[in-house]
């Protein structure tokens, strides 16, 4: 603690800062001290709102929040990216291969509200295949932090062509944003999904190859495709 009773965290600058999106990997100890700052500051959130701390159903509230926001929906800016494990791609394969059903669980940036859906992902192996799972595991990274999803997109896709170095790369994205369904956006907003799509290598050139893709994954083509 500070001499003026707040947490350290608080009371002097961060030695790194990132963007809503973007990643500063901290230590534990420093993970501690915001969960403890935060739970302060939703406690004077609570009181704002004449919410009474010491309801039992509002009692432990803060701690909640802090911890949720923390350790659950931002936890992808503070930890480290998952590691990639690759094969060599012994058979030359020059399909496609592709994931889909993968599950985003996301916070929208403007308003903090939870952005839910599915992304698929696609590629054509050039000298390494990756492992399905790590397909899951990079999007999750990805996703547990403020987020906009047209460059949560993009993020996925530029992270895999570093890494994986494909022929062909195809990402999309289809969610819905609960800051237009909680607030009642005019329009039938509780059925409206955003579906956001990006293309490297063969994928950007080829449109017969983008109908595979979308066939593969069980999608309609868009008129832009």
């Amino acid at each position: 603690m500070s001499s003026n009773g707040l947490p350290k965290l608080l009371a002097e600058p961060s030695p790194g800062v990132a963007d809503a999106n973007g990643n500063i990997q901290l230590p534990p100890e420093e993970l501690q001290q915001m969960e403890q700052a935060l739970e302060q500051h939703f406690t004077a959130i609570l009181r704002i709102l004449r919410i009474d701390p010491n309801d039992p159903n509002s009692a432990d509230t803060p701690r909640r929040l802090a911890r949720m926001w923390v350790r659950e929906l931002l936890r992808g800016r503070y930890e480290p990216p998952p590691r990639c494990t690759l094969f060599p791609n012994r058979r030359r394969s020059n399909a496609l291969v592709m994931s889909r059903g993968i599950e985003v669980r996301s916070v929208c940036s403007h308003h903090w509200q939870p952005i839910i859906g599915q992304c698929v992902i696609g590629y054509v192996p050039g000298e390494h295949i990756i492992g399905l799972s790590k397909l899951n595991r990079i999007v999750e990274w990805f996703s547990r932090r403020g987020q906009v999803q047209e460059e949560l997109t993009e993020q996925i896709a530029e992270f895999l062509q570093g890494k994986l170095r494909p022929r062909a790369l195809g990402v999309v994205l289809a969610c819905r944003h609960y800051c237009m369904i909680v607030r009642g956006v005019e329009g039938d907003e509780e059925q409206a999904v955003m579906v956001t799509s990006t293309w490297r290598g063969g994928l950007a050139e080829n449109t017969r190859l983008r109908e595979e893709f979308f066939r593969l994954a069980g999608m309609e083509l868009p008129e832009y495709a």
